[in-house]
């Protein structure tokens, strides 16, 4: 009867994160969606120097996005209590991640970088365009982000602000 009481409630669980991140997906903000259309137009292409800045640079000036310039790409989100969406920002800073497939472990750094959430897998599992890495060269390519598998440092999502249409 336990064993049964627990399988209920992981199902409600699982079903619940679920149909919450599809309703969030649902209500992605018109800039997030205009970075996305963006990124999709650009895969495979160098981005200005092909610096993974970049990209999120090109991004927000492209559509009069309100930021400073430098790595503070709107407003602040906490991941545990918001939605990550896809055209949000991410800022990594002296991150290490490490996960493993099948029997090898795999790590990596990243000192200072930067990359625009491209699609939302489920909670804290994201598909990512970046420049300026190992497996894409300067050209903007995606990859998978588990933010579990974060051991170190720091990592920044950012939800892009509109700016005033003057």
């Amino acid at each position: 009867m336990r064993k049964y009481m627990v399988y209920r409630i992981v199902f409600f669980l699982i079903f619940f994160l679920s149909v919450n991140q599809a309703i969030a997906q649902e209500n992605i903000p018109e800039l997030n969606k205009k970075i996305v259309e963006y990124v999709e137009s650009v895969i495979g292409k160098k981005i200005d120097r092909g610096e993974c800045w970049d990209l999120a640079y090109q991004a927000l000036n492209r559509f009069n996005a309100q930021w400073d310039g430098k790595f503070h790409y709107g407003k602040l989100i906490n991941p545990k209590r918001e939605s990550v969406l896809p055209g949000d920002i991410i800022q990594f800073k002296n991150v290490k991640i490490r996960y493993q497939i099948t029997n090898t472990t795999y790590t990596e750094f990243m000192k200072q970088h930067t990359a625009i959430v491209y699609n939302i897998k489920r909670k804290n599992v994201f598909t990512i365009a970046h420049q300026n890495t190992e497996f894409s060269g300067r050209k903007v390519g995606l990859s998978d982000l588990n933010l579990n598998h974060v051991v170190k440092g720091n990592v920044k999502i950012y939800r892009p602000i509109p700016g005033s249409d003057k």
